[in-house]
Order: structure tokens, then sequence, then C-alpha cells
């Protein structure tokens, strides 16, 4: 056996160890030639009465990220081939068999009748979490970095290789679906006390406890296929069964809106797995699997959120010729929310933070929330007291300017003003040192403009985070008309550095994401003038795959900056600008009821102090908004179509105008920095799933009943005409 994947080396006690250990790769992934070397190992295991057992664990810093989803791919386009050479049955028949090949070769190690045990530190999930439950014995490192877990569902997809059904014979059936249907990383010792893992040991230990459960005569017939197996939960038709699968099927509806099939799958795959030996539950399991791969859902949700976001992450429109930025100590002045959350972020990569505001009692009080987070997390059990003393003595806290000459970036994050914003470039450039890069955490504002205010044009750049900083992923790079590709490349460096993912955007005012989003804003404000009752507005929403309805995220963002921005715009660009009938409602909302959302704790929802209940719609909202419709006549279909087809539209604007030049970045984008319906694969991605013809119909109607918001930008119409997509210049060939 040629061993290139993995390292076999057979101790005294005749014990096998297989380490795991790609060349060439920083992580582990599962890939065709690793299933095919693991198989092989499993043969030579099974095969060797020398071999009392083998214990399976990684020679990298991880055990591994699963599956090479790139892998799956492949199988779509070979499918694609054989469908149009040799039939649709022949191409089914090969991906079906192709598809289950992982879940054969588990199945093997787990009845090849030689004990198995995985040894496991570090990021263990999806399919490498899959070969772990196939083992017989699981040693799990105590340390903080081993996180286990099966997270296919975040990208369309659902565990195919014995995951929807080793999960619910391990566990009860109520928290295996949950488990399932979250897809979150698990820590080793929660893990343990849920049934995932038999042990948890330090790090140098785990492959000496994984042989001494061999050497001690460790079983090598897993608990369901002893005769006597009873899942956790019972069967499913029992008076427990019928306690768990309707609420299950209840939730599933509630939280998915049917709109993700492998959430449905995976209910499915259980459902029946249960109900049958587990050689039959895996060749269910299998059949969805095949299924789900070939959705459109799981094509989008894989393009976008695992092979565009990555290679964004990686680097994928940092300039070629600019060397890699070494940064140090990255400056951060604007002390409030926004600031103080980049702060955080900064520190927590291990990067020196001057926080710099107007006095020593606004810097504290920014770095204080640094203080706060951590807290949170320790109190979580997800972090130490030490760790958040470091990273509070990384964050300096000044009024003092004359700090940033350390600095190798400066951020500024103060008022959204231009003349604020110009004092502030000012006083921070007669501080820096010439080489340091100047970059503006504008929402709106165009960076060139910003940009005047500058000595050093071609250094200035804007870096938008999204708020709140520390949970949401996305961050808007913006190049102004000056922008130097060294400013560009640092910025990215930046990103990177933070673990965040960037999208490059040209200067605009709203630049994407602020654009889409308030093209969301701005339809459920119209729906509510003409009378469409708010908890329709809302709740259609949420079921066309929003993670929130319209009204419910302009309360996050403040009513009254939404009006700020209406005005601003009616001032800058003029009337034919903004929309009247959203200036009213956002007027009445701001200055004649006071409610300026959650900020206040009353918008267009009324929030209970803390502990008292859900925020609720407020009972008077109708009387701000237009005569109230019927219900009942009221298209449903049409409301969430006007919710993501004005998005969508807005997207393609940019795209039209230059301020997008790469679809992955709109896609990205739009499902990190704002939710866009993420089974779609992002707003460009739902335009190109539906079909540019089919898709410029349908605005077109909506533009003769609703108006000129949803017409068809020109290069929708073109790509309609020449049968292409965002993502393919010429038109699709057809079978013969």
């Amino acid at each position: 056996m040629t061993e290139t994947h993995f390292r076999v080396e057979i101790d005294s006690d005749g014990i096998a160890l297989a380490t795991w250990d790609m060349p060439g790769r920083s992580m582990n992934v599962v890939t065709t030639e690793v299933i095919a070397e693991l198989s092989d190992i499993v043969e030579r295991v099974a095969g060797d009465a020398a071999i009392k057992g083998c214990v399976v664990t990684s020679g990298k810093e991880s055990f591994s990220g699963g599956a090479d989803l790139t892998m799956l791919q492949g199988l779509g386009l070979e499918y694609a081939r054989l469908a149009r050479e040799e039939g649709e049955e022949e191409a089914m028949r090969f991906f079906f068999e192709e598809s289950r090949k992982l879940s054969l070769v588990y199945r093997r190690l787990e009845t090849c009748g030689k004990p198995f045990a995985a040894a496991v530190h570090g990021t263990c999930l999806g399919g490498a979490f899959e070969l772990a439950l196939a083992c017989h014995y699981r040693v799990l490192s105590s340390e903080d970095a081993t996180r286990v877990g099966l997270p296919e569902i975040k990208v369309g997809l659902f565990p195919g290789a014995g995951g929807t059904q080793r999960v619910p014979r391990l566990m009860q059936t109520g928290d295996a679906l949950q488990m399932l249907f979250r897809g979150e990383q698990i820590r080793a010792l929660m893990a343990k006390n849920m049934g995932l893992a038999h042990e948890v040991a330090k790090r140098d230990e785990i492959v000496e406890k994984a042989k001494s459960w061999i050497r001690a005569g460790g079983s090598p017939v897993a608990p369901w296929d002893q005769p006597k197996f009873k899942a956790p939960s019972g069967k499913v038709y029992s008076p427990g069964g019928m306690m768990i699968w309707p609420p299950a099927n209840a939730i599933y509806r509630r939280e998915t809106h049917d709109n993700y099939p492998a959430a449905k799958a995976i209910l499915q795959s259980v459902y029946e797995g249960l109900q049958l030996p587990m050689d039959l539950a895996l060749r269910v399991e299998s059949r969805y699997f095949a299924q789900i791969l070939r959705s459109k859902e799981a094509a989008a949700m894989i393009r976008t959120l695992f092979l565009s976001k990555g290679e964004l992450e990686k680097g994928a429109r940092r300039p070629a010729g600019e060397a890699a930025t070494s940064l140090k100590t990255v400056g951060i002045v604007g002390a409030g929310f926004m600031g103080a959350g980049v702060a955080y972020v900064t520190a927590q990569a291990g990067l020196d933070v001057i926080l710099v505001d107007r006095d020593q009692e606004a810097a504290d009080k920014g770095k204080s929330y640094s203080h706060k987070l951590m807290t949170d997390q320790i109190n979580k059990g997800r972090a130490k007291s030490a760790e958040r003393e470091a990273l509070l003595g990384r964050i300096t806290a000044t009024p003092d300017y004359g700090a940033l000459a350390a600095c190798d970036l400066v951020i500024e994050a103060v008022f959204e003003d231009p003349k604020v914003k110009a004092e502030v470039i000012a006083r921070v450039e007669a501080a820096i040192r010439p080489d340091c890069i100047f970059a503006s955490n504008t929402s709106t504002l165009p960076i060139s403009g910003l940009a005047q205010a500058s000595r050093r044009p071609e250094a200035f750049i804007g870096i938008h985070f999204f708020s709140p900083v520390e949970k949401m992923l996305l961050v808007e790079i913006i190049n102004g008309s000056q922008t130097g590709e060294r400013a560009l490349a640092t910025a990215l460096d930046y990103v990177r550095a933070i673990r965040k993912t960037p999208i490059v955007v040209g200067d605009a005012r709203g630049f994407f994401a602020n654009r889409c989003v308030g093209a969301y804003l701005l339809e459920g404000h119209l729906m509510l003038a003409e009378g469409i009752p708010p908890a329709m507005i809302e709740n259609l929403a949420r079921m066309a795959g929003m993670p929130v309805g319209p009204l419910s995220l302009n309360d996050e963002v403040g009513i009254d900056l939404a009006l700020r921005v209406v005005r601003a715009t009616k001032a800058q660009v003029g009337e034919g600008a903004v929309n009247p009938d959203q200036e009213q409602i956002l007027s009445v909302m701001v200055e004649r009821e006071g409610r300026l959302g959650r900020k206040n704790a009353k918008g267009f929802y009324d929030y209970p102090d803390k502990g008292q209940g859900p925020k609720r719609l407020w009972p008077d909202l109708g009387s701000v908004g237009g005569f109230p419709q019927a219900p009942d006549e009221i298209d449903r279909g049409e409301v969430k179509h006007r919710l993501l087809v004005v998005q969508a539209l807005e997207a393609a604007r940019t795209v039209e105008e230059g301020v997008v030049t790469d679809p992955r970045e709109a896609d990205v984008g739009s499902v990190l920095g704002f939710g866009f319906a993420p089974f779609t694969g992002g707003a460009l991605s739902y335009i190109d799933g539906m079909g540019a013809t089919a898709f410029v119909a349908l605005a077109r109607r909506l533009e003769a009943k609703h108006g000129p918001r949803f017409a068809p930008p020109r290069i929708l119409v073109d790509m309609a005409e020449r049968g292409t997509t965002f993502y393919r210049s010429e038109p699709a060939r057809t079978a013969a």
C-alpha cells in the first residue's frame, strides 16, 4: 500500500497508528485519494492477524475540517457530462454510487472485526467527525482548540457519511436533531457529556489513551450492531416518539419555511433511518444525500459560503505585486460603539491598539467595551481571566493623537459628518508616519470626497465594518478614486488578520451593502404606507428567507438614522432621490412619536425591560401607515418577491455601475452583510438561479404595478437577451 496521506506504524503490541498528514496542506481534508487510502488501511488492518486494532489521529495542528467541497462539485460536473452522453439513468447511478463511497468506507471500518479508535485534537468537522463517529472509541483533546461537529447544513448540505444515523443512536432524538440543524462546533467536554465521545484527555495523552482502550480488549462492534440495541429515545412509533416528531416537524417549518431542502432531508433521514437496521439506514441517508447534493440550493450555498468566501479570505482581490504587510499596531480614532468594537476585534487578533477619543474618560469607556465582551466570554466558559487581561493589555486608551506615531494603520470611526471627519484626518496625518495607511470606517460617505481632506489620498481607503463588529463577519473595503494598491493590500491584510471576510467595492454613496439594505428598508416602509399589515410584512420577509423583517432591521440600525440618511440624500442629491412616503413615515415615527428604534426601546416594535418578555410590534403602528388592506386579499407571493427582487435589482445596478466588479463579492457580501436569503447563494445568484429572462419579466410585472424602482437595469436586459448569467458570460449549451 502506498502511504501518501496517512503514515501507518505498528507498535510492539500490534496496534496500528494511522496518522493523517496530507502533504502540502495546512489542514487535512477528505478527498477522493484520502477515501481510497483510508479504505486500503481498513483492509490491511482487517486482513492482518498480527494487527489487533488501529488508532486514527492527525499529524497536523487540527484533525480535519472535513470534505473538500470541490470534490463534490466535481461529481456534479461529471453527472452533467454523463447525462448528456449516456443518459439520465446512468448519470444518476454513477452519482449515487460515487456520493456514498465515503459512507461505505466508514461502514466497512465499523464492521471489519477490528477495533478502531479516534484520537482527536483541534478542529474535527463534517466528514472527519463522521470518521470519528464510525470508530468504536473516541478520545478528544482537552485543549480549547478542540471542536467537533457536523456543520454541513451551513452550506446547504447535510452529513452524508453516517452522521444522520450515528448521532441519533448516540443521544436523544430531539438533541440529535438540534445538533444536526444548528451545525455548531462543540467543545470536547460538552461532546463527551452529549455521548459523542468516550474520553477527554490532555493532548499528549490522547493517542496512548486510545491505544490503551484497544489493549484492554476494546470491542470492534458498534452499539447499534449489538442484537439488543435500543435507540436512546426508543422507537419512532411509540408514545415517546410521538412526543418528538410532530414538534420536530413544526420547528423545522418555523425555522426554515421550507427554503432549505437539506434541513428537510435531515428530518427525513433520521425519521426513516431510526426505523431500519444500520446498513439500510445508511442507504436511505445516501439517497437523500445524493438528492441534496444535486439541488440548486446546495450548489449556490457551496459556491458562495465555501468556495467564494474562502477565495476572498485568502486574498483573491489582493494586488499581486504588493509585498505582504506586517501589521503590529493599529490606531482607532473614535471610541464609540463602532470604534470600541473595532478595537476589540483588533486586539483579539493579537495586534496592539491605540484607541483615541476626545478625552481620557471617553477613551476609557471605549476600552471598557472590550472588558465587557471578554467578561461575557469568561462567564460562558469560553475564555479565561488571563486572556482578558492580555487582551486589555494590548489596548492603550488615550486622548493623545501623538500616540498614533507608532501605528501601521489608522482607522477613524467618528461621527458621520464630512466636517468632523476632515478635522480628524488633519489631526491624524499630523501625527502618523509617512508610510502609515489611513482608513475611514464610513458607512455612506464617498471615500473620494473624504480623501480631499487628506494630504496623501493614495494612502487613504475605506474600511467599513458592520454592527456589531464582534459578530458581523463582513468588511467592505472601499477604493477611492486615488487609492493606491499598497493601501488596498494593507487593508486586505488587516481584515485577514482579524479573521473577517473582505469584499472590495468601488466608491459610491452607500457602497454595496447599504444600498441593498436601503432598498429593503424602503420596500418595508412603502408596504406599511400601502396599508399592508406590519405583521405580514415582517413574517413574509422571514418566509422569503431574510433573517429579520425590514421594520425590525430598521429598529436595529435606528429609525432616526434612517431619517437622517433620507434627508441628507435629499439635500445632497435632490428631492427626486427620496420617496416622500418613506420620509413621511420616518418623520412621524421620530419627530411626532419619539420612536427611534431599539436604542430607546420604542420603534416599529416595543421593547420591554430585559427579562420582561419578547419585543412586540407597536400596537398603534397601523395609524402610521396607509388605510389597512384586508390580509386575505394580499398576494403573499408578490410581497415576498418584492422584498427580495428590490435588493437583487440594487445589487445588479452596483455591478452595472462598476461598484462591484466580481460577482463573488456581491453574493458573499449580501449573505454575510445583510443576510440575503442564504439558500439562494446571494443577491446575484438569486437572479442567476431564476434565470435573467424570468427575473426581468418578474421585475417588469412589479414595475408596472409598483413603480420604477423595479425597472430592470440594462445589464439584466442584455443578459436576458444573450442567455448569460453573472457567473457565465457565454450562453449555456443545450444538450443535443
